[in-house]
């Protein structure tokens, strides 16, 4: 026998000993799931706007693919604001592959999501977090997954 046949033989005993090992090992640890991400999404937010008086509560869905949801002065804005240093659409929050992301959309003053400056991409919000636009805090109260499609 010369040395490539013995080189073979052992190459497929070692393929062998793997697939005998997954199948044991399938059968240890079996295939889980991954759990499934929500394709909408209810958000509660807690505006503290910056001419004072009590926080009002804003609520709306995001929808995996559908209209992002605008922070800003503008009248269309789903989450609006009166404090004159906010841009007209100053962020967006939008629901990406069942997590949501806040993004600035170039604001004079800048978005920031707890303390942090936000920079040139969008950032997980969660619940608990804090999103200050210009002098105006907004506290993520509750995220949770919706039949809203």
């Amino acid at each position: 026998m010369n040395f490539d046949a013995s080189m073979r033989i052992g190459s497929l005993e070692i393929l062998g000993a793997l697939v005998l090992f997954g199948a044991i090992a399938s059968r240890i640890y079996p295939a889980t799931q991954a759990p499934a991400r929500p394709r909408a999404m209810q958000l509660a937010l807690s505006v503290r706007d910056a001419v004072g008086g009590p926080a009002r509560e804003v609520a709306f869905a995001l929808a995996e693919g559908g209209e992002p949801a605008i922070v800003g002065r503008s009248s269309d804005a789903q989450v609006g604001l009166l404090d004159p240093e906010v841009s007209r659409r100053h962020a967006r929050l939008e629901l990406t592959r069942g997590v949501v992301y806040l993004t600035d959309l170039e604001s004079s003053n800048g978005t920031f999501l707890n303390g942090k400056l936000l920079v040139n991409e969008g950032i997980e919000v969660r619940p608990g977090d804090d999103i200050d636009v210009g002098n105006t805090r907004i506290s993520v109260r509750t995220m949770e997954p919706s039949a809203w499609t």
